[in-house]
């Protein structure tokens, strides 16, 4: 990277400082790709699962689960990376992804695939509001703008890889490999985190505390806090062991008439592993391990206010689930959206009553100030002009109805690739330009590409250069907006919720993706169904798959209209470009 750390002459470790950073962008990446690599997997995980293809809506579970835990727990996790070194919260993540991917790797049952995804979810999501932090920590204003590209474009990047990933394990391994890789990968990481981390100094931002950034439980060395860290420690064991026997039976027990009672499912015609005595006994450990964690870590989580975190979580989740579990193309609400989304409005209620009454809440009083707040909007409308394509052009390309799903994810592609370059560019440009004059133009090429794309119809994808100079200018104007948006919001937030502020724009672009799809979706269907009602009788099947492009072009439509609104409200995110700090006047802005 050509932007060097902040005070670069007064930091001896910089060059760790930039392989540290390096670590953690690769580890988002690897997180970005978890996503996606179930595309081409999920029919045989269904199948290790117990599922037949044709119960396919049954397993969407395995993709809304690790959507859930991703976006679910970010605002707490922002807060978190707030209040202790975004090492430990890296590792934090980087562990729980890694027994997430085991997890996944050996169920056998629905439940325990679902369980290891979300816990997949909570670390890989949580990497990234703690590694665009870090940028904040490590470079200072004006200069962060090629750190955070790179950051956005290997993030963006998961999106290519993942399916590619998931293919050339399967070309060698079934699916099971594919976690066991992430298994790999999440350890590696997490070890050079903590090598590279290791002895490195870790700012404390306004607002932080040593007592905060030390023991979790903000607890001293005495006899108590030893007490409490063996006994994490032991039921941490007893847990890892008696979940191996759990998921993992050997057979030589399982087949034996004197040790294998234990390992007899409780109800009668079950397979399952849990629903079994030692089943039984791992749960209750894992619970008591849960509390006495809970205990220990509860001074910490009380500041970070976990009572907030978890209605907002549940107002994140009741949405995510809503939306996620909806096919796209024939509804807009999922199976439990009528009972989900009155139960998240309760929650966003709470949350705002909670923000309003706590001492310290989730979201400070004055996080969300200056530029923030254009880059929180632009987020919103990045995510629903960026999921239209990302949903629809596959959806055109098999309304064809010769193209394979294979072929169609080949024709994103050409899309996908471009948002990492252009989050890059983005980010370097930054270094001359300020934050609106990059992420607005960027916007309006992307706008103008996706109303050249309203006009598509069938077979409209095989026009070759016209098509992927389309799609490839959308996603170029995409990834351009991602570094000058990041770049804004944590240049005008104090350096005590830069955590809390990365994790807000994040938010903001996964609410925007899912509430998007739906709003565009509704719309689409509504003029797929009144074209349909006017089709002369008998419909013939061509005839309907002709008209379905109706649907798919109202969306491209809609995701013109808030790119194009997001550039306009780009433009609130500086017209002018903030110069870099010099080291006392970084010192003087973080006291």
């Amino acid at each position: 990277m050509s932007a060097a750390p902040a005070s670069a002459g007064a930091n001896p470790g910089r060059g760790r400082s930039r392989v540290l950073l390096g670590v953690a962008a690769l580890a988002v990446m690897l997180a970005a790709a978890d996503t996606y690599v179930v595309v081409l997997a999920l029919p045989d995980m269904m199948a290790g699962a117990g599922l037949g293809i044709e119960s396919l809506q049954r397993g969407t579970p395995i993709i809304s689960g690790f959507l859930l835990g991703y976006i679910a727990v970010l605002p707490l996790i922002g807060r978190l990376a707030d209040l202790v070194p975004r090492q430990r919260i890296l590792i934090a993540c980087l562990v729980v992804f890694a027994v997430g991917s085991a997890i996944t790797a050996v169920a056998v049952e629905l439940p325990v695939m679902v369980a290891g995804r979300l816990l997949q979810g909570l670390g890989g999501g949580g990497l990234v509001p703690a590694t665009l932090a870090l940028v904040a920590d490590l470079w200072p204003p004006g200069r962060r703008g090629l750190p955070l590209g790179v950051v956005g474009g290997v993030q963006e990047f998961g999106a290519v890889l993942g399916p590619l990933l998931g293919a050339a394990v399967l070309l060698v391994a079934d699916w099971r490999g594919i976690f066991w890789l992430n298994f790999g990968l999440g350890l590696l990481f997490c070890a050079g985190v903590a090598l590279v981390g290791a002895g490195m100094p870790t700012s404390l931002p306004e607002g932080g505390s040593r007592r905060s950034r030390g023991a979790p439980g903000g607890g001293g060395p005495g006899a108590a806090s030893r007490a409490r860290t063996v006994a994490l420690g032991a039921l941490a064991t007893a847990a890892v062991v008696l979940g191996v026997l759990t998921l993992v039976p050997p057979e030589s027990l399982t087949t034996s008439v004197a040790y294998g009672g234990p390992f007899v499912p409780l109800v009668d015609e079950s397979t399952s592993r849990v629903l079994t005595p030692v089943g039984l006994v791992t749960l209750g450990v894992l619970l008591v391990l849960a509390v006495v964690a809970a205990l220990r870590w509860l001074p910490l989580l009380r500041r970070a206010d976990l009572l907030g975190a978890g209605l907002v979580g549940v107002a994140l989740g009741s949405v995510v689930l809503t939306f996620s579990s909806a096919d796209p193309e024939v509804e807009v609400l999922g199976p439990w959206g009528l009972w989900l989304l009155p139960v998240g409005a309760l929650a966003a209620v709470g949350f705002v009553i909670r923000q309003r009454t706590a001492a310290e809440p989730l979201v400070g009083t004055h996080v969300v100030r200056g530029r923030v707040w254009p880059a929180l909007v632009v987020s919103v409308l990045v995510g629903a002009a960026l999921v239209a394509v990302v949903v629809d052009v596959p959806l055109l390309a098999r309304l064809d109805g010769q193209s394979t799903q294979t072929q169609a994810a080949l024709v994103l592609l050409r899309f996908l690739v471009a948002v990492p370059v252009g989050a890059v560019l983005g980010g370097a440009l930054l270094r001359w330009i300020a934050p609106g004059l990059v992420a607005a133009p960027g916007l309006a090429l992307t706008a103008a590409s996706l109303a050249v794309m309203a006009t598509w119809t069938v077979g409209s994808l095989a026009a070759g250069l016209g098509t992927t100079l389309t799609l490839a200018a959308a996603g170029l104007g995409v990834g351009m907006a991602l570094a000058p948006t990041n770049d804004a919001a944590l240049a005008d937030a104090p350096a005590s919720a830069h955590g809390t502020v990365s994790s807000l724009v994040i938010v903001s672009r996964m609410v925007g993706m899912v509430v998007g799809l739906a709003s565009l979706t509704a719309v689409g269907l509504r003029r797929y169904y009144d074209a349909v009602a006017v089709l002369p009788e008998p419909v013939e099947a061509q005839a309907l798959l002709e008209t379905g492009v109706v649907q798919v072009q109202t969306v491209f439509a809609g995701a013109a209209l808030a790119a194009a609104a997001a550039a306009v409200v780009a433009l609130g995110l500086g017209l002018r470009r903030s110069p870099a700090q010099t080291p006392a006047q970084q010192r003087a802005a973080r006291r």
